[in-house]
């Protein structure tokens, strides 16, 4: 069973789901961030209860070979969108997508499978491949 195998299966006895993990480097710490949700949120409390019980299971099996922090949390309101089940969840959504030759395009997201994705923009709606879309994000209109 993979890494990521594994901490989903720790994160689901817990009552959420593995949304998606990163390493990312700040500054001069390197750290795992492990992003979980639940239906009806999560919060602090939760996101201690994973992390007390990955921190031994990560110590066996480290995501990396150098000294690393955990993080616990949550995806937040405005999210990575990489795999095509993160589209999926966010169709509804308003999404900000970088594809080749274009510029940042923002818009409402109408639909995804597993080919690719459908949104709205001030152009009319517009049909991407997985393939094509280099980054992707939810966003939350401040401004309402």
């Amino acid at each position: 069973m993979s890494l990521e195998q594994e901490i989903a299966k720790i994160v689901k006895a817990n009552g959420a789901e593995l949304y998606d993990s990163e390493i990312v480097n700040e500054g001069e710490e390197t750290i795992f961030r492990v992003y979980v949700s639940r239906e009806g949120g999560v919060n602090l409390d939760l996101c201690a209860e994973i992390s007390n019980m990955l921190s031994p299971y990560l110590d066996v099996h480290p995501p990396m070979n150098s000294p690393y922090r955990l993080e616990v949390s949550s995806p937040g309101i405005e999210r990575k969108l990489r795999k095509p089940e993160h589209f999926k969840g966010a169709v509804g959504e308003r999404v900000k997508l970088k594809v080749p030759g274009q510029d940042r395009l923002k818009g409402l997201l109408k639909s995804a499978d597993s080919q690719g994705v459908t949104v709205a923009t001030k152009h009319g709606d517009e049909l991407y491949p997985y393939s094509e879309i280099k980054t992707a994000k939810t966003y939350f209109d401040w401004k309402k």
